[in-house]
């Protein structure tokens, strides 16, 4: 029997895989500027990237290292290139291509080699989903990955995936990434900023994350909402409008100023009974959301899971295809991710922001304007690093609310937000502390801003604005490297 051959891709994309595999890291951000510089597509770089980190690089233990969350950004870092011009545009590329790289060289999850391997085969989707779901429930998560090539080359995609989520979306009670992994990496395929031909092959990873063990704790709470408000056995309304507006924003505003958050599933459930819709109830948790995130007083800046697990979970609620179990869990247990639930443990009283501080701002033109939050972002107080023993119990620093508080005046004054959109991407390309976190939340508030209906939808932008504040200068050795290398062209 012939030893199993590491996966390998055409030869049209092989070699550029394989430059960001074997590029030593003290190497690898002026060589991609190269490349970058001579014509190859950013998408085609992020591509290669994507497709090095899977290969190349092992699931960590937990959760931060290896292939997660250099997928899992995809989406966000590939929207951000967009709304940078000139070689700002490559900026998020290098992020990503170095945070693969890292991962590729990392004795915690390197070196690995991704092999090719026949399914396993099944006489139809019934004995697969029996198989994976044992799997599962004994933590095979090698096994899961066999079983799966097959699925996603005999059923519809959608069938396989709605399939993997069953599992994944109850681990959010574990840890979120359990659920973000799998559904970040979906959307770049389904939406187009990955080929679809690389389908089977970039799932892997998460394939294997999510059926690894723990498995998931039970939530009796959860299933009785739904058996009581007979949540599976009546049609629910699908698509939200204009006559919605009035209960959606009454339902966001209780989410935003509760104390126990085990209160936010029983309240979207019965409004859920009452004629709500899917679509509805997944807007007003996300303004629900944007409150709580005004409302903490988290200073770590990877606690952004409010805003950019609500932003999936409202892209998943509309995802053909997807089970109606799946959607309801979605909207029911956003409170349990340790993340956020952490959050509860520090907030503030609402309402936030402080809207006396607001109204004494002094009145500024648009460029002032945009120009003061900008400041007050980079002269935010430098992180002590040796009093800092655990992220989680990071506090922010009273200056966040300086910006806050101008983010505010900016969206009540009526000023372009497309304008500060644009400002805040430029500078959360600085940050290469919070894998691909900070680029997450950059494209979920502006996605949220998009998605939810006036006069609620400019608290996202507020929130891009804190986020910023809070991350800006952890870690932004890979912007100064590349500040290094435009100087010395």
């Amino acid at each position: 029997m012939p030893l199993p051959q590491r996966v390998r891709y055409s030869d049209a994309i092989e070699p550029l895989v394989q430059f960001i595999e074997d590029t030593p890291p003290s190497e690898i951000l002026d060589r991609t500027l190269d490349k970058l510089r001579g014509g190859v597509p950013t998408e085609t770089m992020l591509t290669a990237s994507a497709l090095a980190v899977a290969r190349s690089a092992d699931l960590p233990p937990g959760h931060h290292g290896g292939p997660l969350h250099p997928l899992a950004g995809l989406y966000a870092v590939s929207n951000l290139v967009g709304r940078l011009e000139g070689e700002d545009r490559f900026i998020p590329v290098l992020q990503h291509v170095a945070l693969s790289n890292k991962h590729i060289n990392d004795p915690v999850t390197g070196p690995y080699q991704l092999l090719e391997f026949a399914p396993l085969e099944f006489a139809d989707f019934d004995s697969a989903k029996a198989a994976f779901l044992l799997a599962c429930s004994r933590g095979e998560s090698n096994k899961a990955d066999h079983i799966f090539q097959w699925l996603w080359q005999n059923v519809p995609p959608i069938q396989a995936f709605d399939l993997l989520m069953s599992i994944a979306i109850p681990k959010n009670n574990i840890d979120d990434h359990y659920f973000v992994f799998p559904g970040y990496t979906w959307r770049s395929l389904e939406t187009g900023v990955l080929d679809t031909q690389y389908l089977s092959l970039l799932m892997r990873s998460s394939v294997r994350y999510a059926a690894r063990f723990p498995v998931a704790p039970p939530t009796p709470e959860l299933d009785a909402l739904i058996k009581d408000n007979d949540l599976l056995g009546r049609v629910l309304r699908q698509r939200s409008g204009d006559d919605e507006t009035a209960a959606i924003g009454k339902l966001g505003k209780a989410i935003g100023q509760v104390e126990e958050f085990a209160d936010i599933p029983v309240m979207i459930a019965t409004a859920l009974g009452r004629g709500l819709s899917l679509d509805g109830a997944g807007e007003a948790l996300s303004i629900g959301a944007a409150s709580l995130f005004m409302r903490s007083l988290g200073g770590n800046p990877m606690d952004v899971h409010l805003h950019t697990s609500v932003n999936l979970r409202r892209y998943l609620v509309r995802l053909d295809g997807l089970s109606l179990r799946n959607k309801l869990l979605l909207l029911l247990n956003w409170h349990l991710g340790p993340e956020i639930r952490s959050t509860q443990t520090r907030m503030e009283p609402p309402p936030q922001p402080d809207m006396q501080a607001v109204a004494a701002l002094p009145p500024r033109s648009q460029e002032e304007l945009l120009d003061a939050i900008q400041h007050s972002i980079y002269n935010q107080p430098p992180t002590d690093w040796s009093q800092v023993t655990n992220l989680g119990l990071m506090r922010a620093v009273p200056e966040v609310k300086d910006t806050v508080n101008l983010a505010t005046q900016y969206m009540q004054t009526g000023y372009d937000p497309q304008a500060l959109i644009a400002r805040l991407a430029e500078i959360v390309c600085h940050d290469n502390f919070t894998e691909m976190h900070a680029f997450k939340h950059h494209n979920a508030v502006i996605e949220e801003y998009n998605n939810t209906r006036d006069p609620w939808r400019s608290m996202h932008l507020v929130c891009g604005a804190q986020a910023a504040a809070i991350s800006f200068g952890k870690n932004m050795a890979v912007y100064e490297q590349y500040l290094d290398l435009l100087h010395a062209a």
